[in-house]
Order: C-alpha cells, then sequence, then structure tokens
C-alpha cells in the first residue's frame, strides 16, 4: 500500500492522534525556524565583529593553522590509541590535550603582545609543544613519508602564527623586529656582488673607473713629493695612464661635464686629505645667539610687488658666496640634481616664469654656484630669452646675470 494511503488510513482511525501529531510538527517547525534565525544572526555578528574587520591573510592564516592542527590532532589520536593503549571516553579526553595547551599559550602570547608588546615566556611555549606534538606523533607513524607529514603539520601552523604575530607587532610598535647584521644582502654587498644603491650598472662602473684614475693620481703625486726613484715614479704614472685610458673609454670622460667635475672633486678631496686635521668645524649649540653667529643661509626670496610676483628679478645674481669650495659628490648624485634642477627650471619656464638662481638652490638643494652655472647656460635658450626680453620690454626690468643687457636696437625677440 502506498504511503500516502497508509496516513490516510491512520488519519481517518487516529484522527486525535493525527492531530497532535500535526501540532507537534508545527511546534518543531517554529522552534527549527527561530533556531534557524537565532543561528543567523549570532554567524552574522561574529561574521561583522571577528571576520569582516580582519584583513583576508588573517583569515586564510587561522583556517590553514586550524587544519594543520586538526591533522596533529588526528597523529595523538593514533599515538594515544597504539602506544598509551587508551581506548573508549578516556581517549576522547586525553588524546589532544597538546594541541589545546598550544592553541592556550597562543592565545596568552597574543594577549602578552596587546599589552607588554612582547610574546614572553608563552611564545617560546607554543614552538616547544609544537614540536613535542610533532614528533610524538611521527613515532606512530607507518612509513617515512607518514612521518614527514605529521611533522611538518605542526610546524606549519606555529610558522603561520609566528608570521601572524610579527605582523601585530609591526602594527602595534610601529617598527618592525631587530635589524640583523648578518644577512644575504650584507654578505652579497660584502662580497662585492651586489650594491648598496639603486645605481646601475653603468653608473657603477664609471664611478669605480673615475676612483682608480684618482687613487692613481693621488700616489704618483704623493711618490713625487716623496722623491721616489724613477723607476718608481714611472710605474706609477704607467698605472696613471692606464686607468685614464680606460675611463676615457669606458665613461666618456672627455665628453661629460659632470664626470670631468666628478673626477676634479675626488682629486682635490684625495690631495687636501692632511688638512682634515687642522679643520674647524663649527660647533652647533657653541654659540646659540643668532645675530652674533657668522654662519648666513641662504637667502630667503624677498617679497615683490603683486604686478612682479610671477616674474624674475635677477638681483641674486650678486649675492656673497660664503662657502665657494664645491660640492663633494659622485656622478651619479651631480647627475641626479642636474636632471632634477632641469626639470623645475623646464616647469617655471612652462609656466611663464624665469627661475632666480636662489630659487633653483633652494628648490633642489645645491650650492649657489652649481645653480649659478645651470641658469648661465639655460637662460640663453629661446623660450628664456624671450620671457626675459617680455620682462624688460613690460617691466623695465634687466637680467643682470650672464644674459647680456640688450639695447634697444638689437633686441631680438624669439617664441
Amino acid at each position: 500500500m502506498p504511503l500516502f494511503e497508509q496516513a490516510a488510513t491512520f488519519a481517518s482511525e487516529h484522527p486525535v492522534g493525527t492531530a497532535f501529531i500535526c501540532l507537534l510538527a508545527l511546534i518543531a517547525l517554529a522552534l527549527a525556524f527561530f533556531l534557524l534565525r537565532i543561528a543567523l544572526r549570532v554567524c552574522t555578528r561574529f561574521y561583522l565583529q571577528v571576520v569582516a574587520p580582519r584583513p583576508i591573510e588573517d583569515i586564510l592564516t587561522i583556517v590553514a593553522a586550524s587544519i594543520a592542527t586538526g591533522v596533529s590532532a588526528q597523529g595523538m589520536w593514533r599515538f594515544s590509541g597504539d602506544v598509551l593503549g587508551l581506548d573508549g571516553p578516556l581517549r576522547l579526553l586525553l588524546f589532544a590535550f597538546i594541541e589545546v595547551a598550544i592553541v592556550t599559550s597562543a592565545v596568552r602570547a597574543r594577549r602578552n603582545m596587546r599589552e607588554n608588546f612582547s610574546a614572553g615566556i608563552d611564545g617560546i611555549a607554543v614552538w616547544a609543544l609544537t614540536c613535542l606534538t610533532a614528533v610524538l606523533s611521527s613515532m606512530d607513524a607507518r612509513s617515512i613519508a607518514e612521518a614527514i607529514f605529521r611533522l611538518a603539520a605542526p610546524l606549519v601552523a606555529a610558522w603561520l602564527w609566528e608570521r601572524g604575530m610579527a605582523i601585530e607587532r609591526h602594527r602595534i610598535r610601529g617598527t618592525g623586529r631587530i635589524n640583523w647584521r648578518f644577512t644575504p644582502e650584507r654578505v652579497l654587498v660584502r662580497m662585492g656582488l651586489a650594491e648598496v644603491s639603486d645605481r646601475t650598472a653603468s653608473e657603477v662602473d664609471a664611478h669605480r673607473r673615475l676612483t682608480r684614475v684618482a687613487l692613481a693620481a693621488k700616489k704618483a703625486r704623493s711618490l713625487r713629493e716623496q722623491g721616489a726613484s724613477e723607476r718608481k715614479l714611472r710605474v706609477a704614472m704607467a698605472r696613471l695612464d692606464r686607468a685614464m685610458d680606460q675611463a676615457v673609454e669606458h665613461t666618456g670622460l672627455a665628453v661629460d661635464p659632470a664626470r670631468q667635475e666628478a673626477l676634479l672633486q675626488q682629486i682635490g678631496a684625495l690631495y687636501n686629505t692632511a688638512k682634515l686635521i687642522d679643520a674647524d668645524p663649527r660647533v652647533p649649540w657653541e654659540n646659540e645667539d643668532p645675530l652674533a653667529t657668522d654662519h648666513h643661509h641662504v637667502p630667503a626670496r624677498p617679497a615683490l610687488p603683486p604686478a612682479l610676483a610671477r616674474l624674475v628679478e635677477d638681483e641674486d645674481e650678486d649675492i656673497e658666496v660664503l662657502d665657494t669650495t664645491p660640492q663633494v659628490m659622485d656622478t651619479a648624485q651631480r647627475a641626479a640634481l642636474m636632471r632634477a634642477a632641469r626639470e623645475y627650471w623646464d616647469r617655471q619656464i612652462a609656466k611663464r616664469i624665469v627661475p632666480r638662481t636662489v630659487d633653483i638652490a633652494q628648490e633642489i638643494g645645491i650650492s649657489l654656484a652649481t645653480a649659478r652655472e645651470y641658469r648661465a647656460l639655460w637662460k640663453l635658450e629661446p623660450q628664456a630669452h624671450a620671457l626675459i626680453e617680455a620682462l624688460y620690454q613690460e617691466h623695465g626690468i634687466v637680467d643682470t646675470g650672464t644674459f647680456p643687457i640688450i639695447a634697444d636696437g638689437d633686441r631680438i625677440l624669439t617664441g
């Protein structure tokens, strides 16, 4: 007989029992609905309060660590039954005591991190207990592959926990951990296989070749001043000549003014090493009176009339430069500063502004002498020439720098 006919026969024979069963079913459905609704609210609240604020990597760390802990617990289940002989409820209660201790130590270490900025002894306990459960789980393995797997699972969970703690430590402290003195990068730099800066290979090679020339020149000069024998002097001059030939060939020294100046700066620094013992640097706390100090900063830009606020007044060409010693820097630094000055010059010219020497020096951070040299070259270009001519025609301001004063009859306007 079909099930529907059996239900109909039962309902006709037992109407009271059928009504009671229907009432219990409705109550069960209502309870299931409310329980499902409560569970959904709890899950939603848990997601909004715990899961949503965390980044995705933290969630994946917790999931992966939970899986690895489960693998470790499964190994301890087999170990407690096969080795310890536990069975039944006792085995169920005691098999995962190390995993519970690991989780407890991890929670305590995280709390110590938030309160004392250090995981403390609980952080060490996490690694110690993890190694213990890994060894015990692998002792009951049936093959080498299984033993390696059971050793790896707890260590993976501990590593993920450690990385999560490192991220939280950085977030709380605002700094990273200690900087090791021996790292792969430091070893490669020490061996000469890596560079500490972001210079290209050509810039590094050019700097080293120029340094060889400067050192060879210093050696030859020292031998000559000491009255060395002709043979030693001849060898030193041959070495200098060979280094100079290689520098001219590989660095473009003969046609690159920047590298020529870099070479001269290195030679100047090497030749005057003995003067360092007579140097008298200014002590910053020696004189607190700003009016009595002999040190003058780069003058600030004076206020201009509103009509000339966006134009040039090149009176700073006559500013006295107290320290005329060239800035000592390598080729890469000088090239970078020159590119930055050129980009600043082009931006200002595009705005129809001819920058002053002091503007270039303050913007780029170079000396007034270097800024004056750059400006003397760039102000002769057509666009800057035209702007200076327009400034002279509209406001009667004469550029007193390298650009000459042009008479009315000889004035040339270029676009």
